[in-house]
């Protein structure tokens, strides 16, 4: 019978963070508007300076207007979704599409009016900081198609 054999405390071993492990938490509501909930990937650390999380957005809900101070990768992994970047019309989103916001974009993001969307954004760090929250995307903003 093989024995259970611990993970090596040697910084060069992989680690494992198990799903389910970390918890979900709400998106606030001074930052999103509907229900928003963020399921944290990874932390930003030492070994990599960007975050990883997954962010579901309910039918109608939505990020503020927001900068990152070094940008931010997003990839669709369910639904259809809604980006806009200021004075830009509204694009539509969908799995499989990768969105870059270039550092200092002033944008938003969330799902599409009767779909939920799901993406994995990944948040680099600037001196501790990755996001800059701006005023919230008004119902007129979000449904101006």
């Amino acid at each position: 019978m093989a024995q259970a054999v611990e993970p090596a405390s040697d910084p060069v071993s992989q680690k494992i963070t198990r799903a389910g492990s970390q918890a979900s938490v709400s998106g606030p509501a001074d930052y999103f508007t509907g229900r928003v909930r963020v399921d944290p990937v990874w932390p930003a650390d030492k070994n990599i300076t960007a975050s990883g999380g997954l962010v579901t957005f309910e039918p109608g809900a939505r990020s503020a207007w927001h900068t990152h101070p070094a940008g931010q990768q997003l990839v669709v992994v369910s639904g259809v979704g809604l980006t806009q970047e200021w004075g830009k019309p509204i694009q539509v989103i969908q799995p499989g599409d990768v969105i870059w916001c270039p550092p200092g974009v002033k944008h938003w993001h969330g799902a599409a009016s009767a779909t939920a969307m799901t993406h994995l954004a990944v948040t680099a760090m600037v001196d501790g900081k990755s996001v800059t929250w701006m005023e919230k995307v008004t119902d007129e903003q979000y449904n101006a198609r």
